[in-house]
């Protein structure tokens, strides 16, 4: 079996970063309000307050991880610590297993916010990054391209490449009969970890990497990867494995999904 690790980010706005493209700002100000600030600068400019994906901190990662061992979901390392730290545990995950990266608008989203935020603190991903020039079977299949296999954006893919028929991972994955998104979304994010709910947060993350991974099981299935014996024997693992949680996310993810 090749290993899979299905990932989704959830980011903050980089107050640091803010503070060092906007000296003159008062620099004794908070992180918090020079985020505040910085949002409504945004609001004012472009009528939204989503920022520059290069001032998009990585606060959580989420991951889903499959192979001949089983199933796994988690988020990496602690709500504690510094962003480095969670670029590296991911980058050395790839180093290791060399997975294909399984994710929801990880083309559009996620995978160019590691690029910048890698490229800021300095983390190396040397197999990440390969396209040949180490392994040969790279330059045909690497996780760089946007048409190879290492990296599967299936929002993109589903859509055929195309940014006007992408579709919601909330909405798609409650179609196929899955629990969809429970507590908040994405723009909720700064909101409730400057709130100290950064478990919360994680938990989010999970439930959501857990969405993108059975909405991938059934992409398996559609291309033959899959028969319907084992397509079932995935979707069984994985509630199997959240139903022995105590977690109270799993618990409620659960129970949306039985009332499905």
């Amino acid at each position: 079996m090749i290993p899979t690790l299905v990932f989704d980010l959830e980011t903050i706005p980089d107050a640091e970063g803010l503070r060092r493209l906007n000296p003159s700002w008062d620099q004794g100000m908070s992180d918090t309000d020079v985020i505040e600030m910085a949002l409504a600068a945004r609001r004012e400019s472009h009528g939204n307050d989503f920022l520059p994906l290069h001032l998009h901190k990585v606060a959580v990662v989420g991951c889903v991880f499959r192979d001949d061992r089983g199933f796994r979901v988690k988020t990496l390392g602690n709500a504690s610590d510094p962003e480095p730290v969670l670029l590296s545990a991911f980058f050395k995950t790839i180093e290791h297993y060399t997975p294909r990266l399984v994710s929801w608008n990880g083309s559009g989203f996620d995978l160019p916010v590691l690029h910048y935020r890698t490229l800021i603190h300095g983390v190396p991903a040397p197999r990440y990054w390969d396209m040949g020039d180490d392994d040969r079977d790279f330059k045909f299949n690497n996780y760089i391209s946007r048409y190879h296999h290492r990296h599967i954006d299936l929002m993109d893919l589903l859509a055929k490449y195309n940014g006007r028929a992408n579709a919601p991972l909330d909405e798609l994955a409650k179609l196929c009969g899955f629990p969809g998104k429970l507590g908040m979304d994405g723009s909720q994010v700064w909101r409730a970890w400057s709130e100290g709910k950064a478990d919360e947060v994680r938990a989010y993350c999970e439930t959501d990497v857990v969405n993108t991974w059975l909405v991938y099981c059934r992409f398996r299935f559609l291309r033959g990867e899959l028969d319907q014996t084992a397509y079932d024997a995935e979707v069984r693992l994985v509630q199997d494995t959240l139903n022995a949680s105590d977690a109270p996310h799993w618990k409620e993810y659960m129970a949306a999904w039985a009332a499905t």
